[in-house]
């Protein structure tokens, strides 16, 4: 049967998917500096490997065998999330593919040294490597998809985003946070006035900020039995499923950015631990998306970690593992504070898709060529000058090389991280609408309620639904940005 063909493939590439993310993330958190060449040479060959296994001219026959057999409703839509993968797969020869890897791979390494330095005019020409090939890469798709070239990236990480969906949409909440920032400070500086910001004690051991995260971690639902915490330059969730790696960064001089940062990439692992297992190498047993999967570190790391529910059980954990004996009104303006940056990791949660919808705007331009890397740091001054009033003029660091996205390639990424936030507000919206008691079983350290509506309503539905049907049938209405803009004003506003 040209169906169990299939099921034979995709557990071979399951194989070389798992070797790839456990190198994948060895590299990023413990392999020495040393062993770059042939890590990157390593994996380009594996890459290339899985690419050529995945492309080969008799499947294109298995799945249209496969599709006149008799399937279950399951192996159906099995099929045609196969079909769609494939689709996007046989875009690119392997050749490209294996020189592809190798440059972004020699990029990101040379970001970790060259990022500390701040020297773009070292960095420049590599990241112009990546850039032509994701030019290249964008024509391939777009001829093959019949999509424009950004679309096609975008295609990649969310099936369905379209810049012309999106473009109106961020414009419209750029619009309204440029209004409401100024808002929103104004309104801390009043509470502020009022009761003055109690100062973190400054001194918070790296070795004890790891205890009181993997503490929430596994509170909130992750597995300690199928994953770790790690340290890297840059915080990510990576491994696979049955063993995810999580990883952060640790400031002694205060705990909250680590923390949040751990919370963040635990709502990535909640999602990837509790895909469904029995289609695990099958498309369609991955997750729907990079914006659906943002929503669910985002609804971590907001909805629930900077919840007061939250908050009323955490402070006696808090206290446990840094000695922070704090009140509810001491903690939450240092939670809640908003403040404008240049870092977007960094960034509170009013002025964060601020910093997204600028990397989305210009990253349009580069892949069209409308801008070259070379005039990017004026840009990005430009835009950063427009958004939030600041500069990085000189300051490349904490400009266009402070995130590890482009020179690893990661065109079209971006927008999923503010799509994402505007769907956990709505995911949020609907689970207290048929839970309204969840801020109180928060307040007592219970994540049941929460964690089984987002594993019937997401996570177990892996990739069976494109991304807009999966948010109407997890919340009953197609995504709309009104949740997260009134999410925004009762959390900032007056």
């Amino acid at each position: 049967m040209s169906f169990q063909k299939l099921d034979d493939l995709c557990r071979r590439l399951e194989a070389l998917e798992h070797a790839l993310a456990i190198l994948g993330a060895d590299e990023a958190t413990h392999m020495a500096v040393g062993g770059g060449d042939k890590r990157a040479e390593a994996m380009a060959m594996l890459s290339g490997m899985y690419h050529r296994q995945a492309t080969a001219p008799e499947i294109a026959d298995w799945i249209d065998a496969a599709g006149k057999e008799a399937l279950s409703e399951e192996q159906a839509a099995a099929l045609r999330e196969f079909r769609r993968h494939h689709t996007n797969l046989t875009c690119l020869p392997a050749e490209f593919v294996e020189r592809q890897t190798a440059a972004r791979l020699r990029c990101e390494q040379l970001w970790r040294d060259l990022r500390a330095k701040g020297d773009w005019t070292s960095f420049q020409p590599a990241l112009e490597g990546v850039v032509a090939l994701v030019r290249e890469e964008a024509a391939m798709r777009a001829e093959a998809l019949g999509l424009s070239p950004y679309d096609a990236l975008m295609e990649q990480y969310d099936p369905g985003n379209r810049a012309a969906d999106i473009t109106p949409v961020f414009a419209e909440l750029k619009t309204f946070l440029k209004d409401f920032v100024p808002q929103a400070l104004d309104m801390q500086a009043e509470r502020r006035a009022k009761r003055p910001l109690k100062p973190l004690s400054g001194t918070y051991p790296v070795d004890r900020q790891r205890g009181l995260g993997l503490a929430m971690m596994e509170a909130v639902g992750f597995d300690l039995t199928r994953g770790s915490l790690s340290v890297s330059h840059h915080p990510f969730c990576g491994g696979v499923p049955s063993d995810v790696r999580i990883t952060t960064r640790y400031r002694t001089t205060e705990f909250l950015s680590a923390l949040m940062g751990i919370l963040h990439e635990t709502g990535h692992a909640l999602y990837e631990q509790n895909l469904p297992q029995d289609w695990s190498h099958w498309p369609l047993g991955k997750a729907r998306g990079m914006a659906i999967h943002e929503s669910q570190s985002l609804f971590v790391e907001k909805q629930i970690g900077r919840n007061p529910a939250f908050w009323r059980w955490a402070l006696p954990v808090v206290d446990r593992h840094l000695g922070e004996n704090w009140s509810l009104d001491d903690i939450l303006p240092h939670v809640h504070q908003v403040e404008r940056g240049l870092i977007r990791v960094d960034a509170d949660e009013v002025t964060y898709p601020l910093h997204v919808i600028l990397r989305y705007e210009l990253e349009q331009d580069l892949v069209a060529g409308r801008l070259e890397v070379a005039d990017l740091p004026d840009a990005w001054d430009a835009g950063m000058r427009d958004c939030l009033g600041l500069s990085t003029l000189d300051n490349p660091a904490d400009g266009p090389m402070q995130d590890v996205h482009w020179p690893g390639g990661a065109f079209g990424y971006f927008p999923s991280y503010t799509l994402g936030a505007m769907m956990a507000a709505q995911q949020w919206a609907a689970l207290v609408r048929d839970h309204p008691d969840t801020d109180d079983s928060i307040a007592g350290g219970d994540f049941s309620t929460v964690n089984d509506w987002r594993r019937t309503r997401i996570w177990s539905q892996g990739s069976r639904w494109s991304t807009p049907e999966l948010m109407q049938r997890a919340t009953g209405e197609k995504l709309d940005a009104r949740h997260f803009i009134a999410h925004l004003q009762k959390r900032y506003g007056s």
